[in-house]
């Protein structure tokens, strides 16, 4: 057996480590072929569009003159706190919405009713009661992210498996040792599926976040030089969202494999 069992394990070893060196490999082709594709658009000329040449040397100005830097800092600044507090509400109030029922009957109605209406449709009632300062575009994002988290831990409270809440009650378990213990543990990769939707939906709302009276920024950016037929700077404040938005993601990816190590995955 333990001569079976050795290689075995070397084996699965193998196989993990191929694992992420496959999916590198796809990723780095993936690249390459919509860079080619990108290419092809731009030579035969669809509206315009400037090729990865063109854009790559725009990205160069911008940063030269410290405009692309200070755009994505006033961008990143305004996810984060937005993306933050919305976090840091929406947990404690899916785990109450969860866990009690008086408290899901007088929450659920008013999450379900703000779930229908698009953060982008409050700005103009967000610039008539907070002006046109820094608040209103960090509630917009906030309430985005915040939306999209409270419903996932919501449902990850509800969708807990009651055999395991029984299975402490009988030993024993107090509502707060089973609360901590069980529901907790087992809510935590929805409510990290949730942030990284909320993430996803804090981004995607920048840009018309800073409508609102924005100087600076990578939504302002990419809205002046719309007005100038700018596509190269479009393109460059689109492309600098991605990475930005793909590289918290990929954060938040790590931290809920650490989380969540317990679970199986394919």
């Amino acid at each position: 057996m333990t001569a079976i069992s050795a290689p075995q394990r070397k084996t699965g070893g193998q196989a993990e480590g191929r694992g992420p060196r496959r999916s590198i490999v796809l990723n780095l082709v993936a690249v390459v072929i919509g860079l080619a594709i990108w290419t092809l658009l731009a030579s035969v000329g669809v509206q315009g569009m400037p090729g990865p040449a063109e854009v790559a040397a725009r990205a160069v100005e911008l940063v030269a003159d410290g405009t692309l830097a200070m755009d994505a800092l006033a961008s990143l600044r305004r996810v984060l706190l937005g993306f933050l507090l919305g976090t840091l509400l929406a947990v404690p109030v899916g785990f109450l919405m969860g866990w009690y029922a008086t408290a899901r009957g007088l929450l659920e109605p008013y999450v379900q009713f703000f779930r229908t209406i698009p953060p982008l449709a409050i700005i103009p009632l967000a610039i008539v009661l907070m002006g046109i300062g820094e608040v209103p575009k960090v509630f917009v994002i906030f309430l985005a992210s915040f939306l999209s988290s409270v419903v996932a831990t919501f449902q990850g409270v509800v969708d807990v498996d009651k055999t395991l809440i029984n299975a402490a009650r009988v030993l024993g378990a107090s509502d707060r040792t089973i609360f901590l213990k069980v529901v907790v543990p087992a809510s935590t990769p929805f409510i990290l599926v949730g942030m990284r939707v909320g993430l996803g939906s804090a981004w995607g709302t920048l840009v018309a976040a800073e409508l609102i009276a924005a100087q600076e920024g990578l939504g302002f950016r990419m809205q002046q030089a719309q007005l100038y037929y700018d596509l190269s700077t479009i393109f460059v404040g689109l492309i600098a969202i991605g990475v930005l938005g793909l590289l918290m993601d990929r954060l938040l990816l790590l931290a809920e494999r650490r989380l969540t190590d317990w679970q199986e995955r394919r």
